[in-house]
């Protein structure tokens, strides 16, 4: 089980792309990096486009860039958005109706679990795009417990002292 969706793994690596280049880039250009389906890149692009996260410009020199710094962006505001509102368990969901869930009138862990859902979104508010790219910015001590963002990435090849090789 995986937290994120590959829709919001391949978001961030779109994100970092054209974090490394700020004049931008082209769907092509990012598929061909990553080895993606060049539709699905362009899918992914067209949605953050739509979501206020990058600007498309069309033309000759036409492209996509980040339309705000990855340092505006939080870990947090990219999942609500990409995921249509990332949330821990179904009886997470932002709006009232726990439609998702048919255990919620008897659920003895459902306030626990909101608890622990609201610590999550707490610690990925505080993880900023820039600090996911940049390998050289100082992590929040938070990340120090998230050893798959100390150690570079969800994509990273790398491994942390306490994850077998």
């Amino acid at each position: 089980m995986t937290l994120l969706s590959r829709k919001a793994d391949y978001a961030l690596l779109i994100l970092s792309y054209l974090h490394a280049r700020p004049v931008g880039g082209t769907a092509r250009a990012v598929a061909e990096k990553f080895g993606l389906s060049r539709p699905f890149v362009a899918n992914i692009l067209k949605e953050l486009c739509q979501k206020g996260f990058v600007l498309s410009h069309r033309g000759v020199k036409g492209g996509y860039a980040l339309a705000r710094p990855a340092a505006s962006i939080s870990l947090a505001d990219l999942l609500e958005e990409i995921e249509d509102g990332f949330r821990l368990t179904a009886c997470n969901e932002t709006r009232d109706d726990h439609a998702g869930c048919s255990l919620t009138a008897v659920c003895t862990v459902k306030g626990t679990m909101a608890e622990v859902h609201r610590r999550l979104i707490g610690v990925l508010r505080g993880v900023s795009l820039a600090e996911l790219f940049d390998p050289a910015t100082p992590k929040p001590a938070g990340l120090a417990a998230l050893p798959m963002l100390a150690a570079g990435g969800c994509c990273s090849n790398q491994t942390t002292e306490n994850t077998p090789a």
